[in-house]
């Protein structure tokens, strides 16, 4: 089958499941993201689980991917969907021509079948992940200021624990760092890329923003990029939430609704952000910690940061600064008001102590 090649090549060339379903999804209509998330499936299937890189296996999940069908593919997904053979057949063509234009992206995984199990750095504790999902979940929810603040310390205290818990396990072994991309949705995607930013610097890593795919490419550690992936999650709620909240009371035609306002807002929420991050980091650690006090932790930590420099100098060897316009003063002092609202919690200091 074509699809099932098209789609193979571009795991050769550096595409992943979530990549190929959110890029189909955001540029082409719904029956070729549907069809696409098959092909996936499709092209995946030869290979044993064990094989296959827990991060792309836990793609595979999260899109849906699974040989549901039997027989042929396209009257298998053409009679699910209530179609004609000659529309699954029009639908496969475009998805195949777009399939086919896609540029190369920097290989970030081994393909299924070039990984055994054992070789796999883990990244966050499942129970812990499982715990600071629960407790940003809340944080996000509740309407008391006080008790979101503190499900967030207690979540960013779990994390920069179990980073530092981890780091010292891990003293003994080669630094190693990865890469992950995180999609943003499209709307004022490159003022949303800046908080991303400034959090991925608060857990010692690099990001990149693809603005025409709308992704950000992260380079780190894997428990500090998953703890990137999490803060940045919870605080672009927060961010929404209280740039929706201005707007909501306002008429319509009002700045509080308007582009100019709501990008100012982002950009400023992010700067803020940025300074509360910094900020946390200055703040010295308890000498009594165990695991603070332990001489490795500064090599180690040292020797993390050159792996992630390394890499991402490896991957990203053409990059530019770029710049947002600021057009609203009332949308920047209502994005900083919120960001000093904002939950980001404490303890951060442990985790960014080795950045100097």
């Amino acid at each position: 089958m074509e699809l099932v090649k098209a789609v193979d090549a571009l795991w050769q060339r550096g595409w992943l499941p979530y990549d190929l379903r959110e890029i189909v999804s955001r540029s082409l209509d719904e029956s070729a993201a549907s069809l696409v998330v098959d092909v996936i499936a499709l092209s995946c299937s030869p290979h044993h689980e064990a094989t296959v890189h827990p991060r792309w296996q836990r793609q595979l999940d999260e899109i849906g991917a699974s040989v549901w069908w039997e027989g042929l593919l396209l009257e298998a997904w053409a009679t699910r969907h209530i179609e004609t053979r000659a529309y699954a057949n029009r639908t496969a063509a475009e998805l195949l021509k777009f399939l086919g234009r896609l540029p190369s992206l920097p290989q970030i995984l081994p393909l299924p079948g070039d990984v055994l199990m054992s070789a796999v750095r883990a990244g966050l504790d499942p129970k812990v992940l499982n715990r600071v999902r629960g407790l940003l979940a809340k944080a996000e929810s509740t309407a008391f200021p006080e008790e979101a603040e503190a499900l967030s310390a207690k979540a960013q205290e779990l994390m920069n624990r179990h980073a530092l818990e981890r780091a010292m396990l891990d003293a003994d072994l080669p630094a190693e760092a990865t890469s992950r991309r995180m999609w943003l949705d499209k709307s004022y995607f490159k003022e949303k890329s800046q908080l991303v930013h400034v959090v991925a610097e608060a857990f010692r890593s690099r990001a990149v923003a693809y603005d025409g795919f709308g992704f950000i490419a992260l380079v780190g550690d894997e428990v500090d990029l998953e703890s990137v992936e999490l803060l940045s999650t919870s605080l672009l709620v927060q961010a929404t939430r209280a740039m929706v909240a201005i707007g909501g009371p306002a008429g319509k035609g009002s700045e509080a609704r308007s582009r100019p306002f709501r990008k100012a807002f982002l950009v400023a929420y992010a700067s803020r952000i940025g300074e509360r991050l910094e900020a946390m980091a200055a703040v010295p650690v308890s000498p009594d910690d165990p695991i603070v006090s332990d001489e490795r932790l500064l090599p180690v930590l040292a020797d993390r940061k050159q792996a992630v420099d390394t890499l991402f100098e490896q991957m990203f060897t053409r990059t530019r600064t770029s710049r947002v316009t600021v057009r609203s003063a009332a949308g920047w002092g209502a994005g900083r008001a919120a960001a000093d609202r904002a939950d980001i919690g404490g303890g951060r200091s442990a985790v960014t102590s080795g950045q100097a």
